[in-house]
């Protein structure tokens, strides 16, 4: 089955009385410019190396980026929390010995920790719980803050490149002063650089959605790897609770620490970890 071809993917899913599921935000791509787009944006080796490079997907859906993967020489790891196409998929692909199928929720995956260690992740992420699962998934992190020279954890991706809706996108992307800057934005950009690769149209997509989606990269820039692990958990604290009232001018929220008439979306990275490296000064 051409997998960019909505006929087909259509026929299929008449076929097997498949119908696609809103809840789980299911909206496959159809679209081959978009596909190249994405593995482009991945820099996935070339020619491919052996052993194949490890690449975490989640949400492979039908498995149109499964696939591309594939072909690109890559050993894919791919989460799939709908039991009907979990269990298609590697068959459907005719079982190549490079795929592993996890059925499950991703998010509750990321949360355990089961998903650390892949270099790279590629995905277009399911629209209800795209950005949580991303989140999570930087997340890991933080628990790199509490490994030892001796004992060093690998537990986020070196390079993310997905597929989320453009809205997602745009608050992954902002920087300070821009009316999208958000909780994702800040928590992204403490340890990665994000780039907007490219706006896919909602008819790239079956069914189609209701708006846009972006390719969005992700590349992790080790500049605040020196952070401790206690002020990544202040970090995360302080900006939660900054962007909860983000209408307040920040000295209201934190009355008594801290003297500015600024709102939260006006900080960049680097003014939150002086702040928050003055609070745990403060409290030491």
């Amino acid at each position: 089955m051409n997998l960019t071809s909505p006929s087909q993917v259509k026929e299929w899913c008449l076929a097997h009385d498949f119908h696609p599921n809103k809840v789980l935000g299911q909206n496959f791509l159809i679209d081959k410019n978009a596909l190249d787009a994405i593995l482009d944006a991945a820099d996935l080796p070339s020619p491919p190396t052996e052993p194949p490079a490890p690449v975490l997907e989640v949400g492979p859906g039908l498995g149109v980026l499964t696939e591309g993967l594939l072909q690109r020489g890559c050993a894919v790891t791919a989460v799939e929390k709908d039991p009907v196409l979990a269990d298609r998929l590697a068959e459907a692909l005719e079982n190549p010995p490079n795929l592993t199928v996890i059925k499950g929720d991703a998010l509750d995956f990321a949360k355990d920790g089961a998903l650390a260690g892949f270099p790279t992740m590629v995905s277009n992420l399911p629209y209800q719980a795209g950005t949580r699962i991303l989140l999570e998934l930087i997340r890991r992190i933080d628990l790199e803050a509490e490994s030892s020279a001796e004992a060093p954890q690998r537990q986020a991706a070196d390079t993310i490149v997905v597929l989320v809706q453009t809205e997602v996108a745009e608050r992954l992307a902002a920087g300070p002063g821009s009316k999208t800057r958000g909780l994702a934005g800040v928590w992204a950009q403490l340890d990665y650089d994000v780039q907007i690769v490219r706006a896919v149209k909602a008819s790239c997509f079956w069914p189609r959605p209701e708006i846009g989606s972006t390719v969005v990269k992700l590349v992790r820039h080790h500049r605040n790897d020196t952070l401790s692990a206690g002020d990544r958990v202040l970090f995360r604290r302080i900006t939660k609770q900054a962007f909860e009232h983000r209408r307040k001018q920040l000295g209201s929220i934190f009355k008594g620490y801290i003297q500015s008439t600024a709102r939260a979306e006006e900080l960049a990275n680097d003014d939150w970890i002086a702040l928050t490296k003055g609070l745990n000064d403060e409290n030491a």
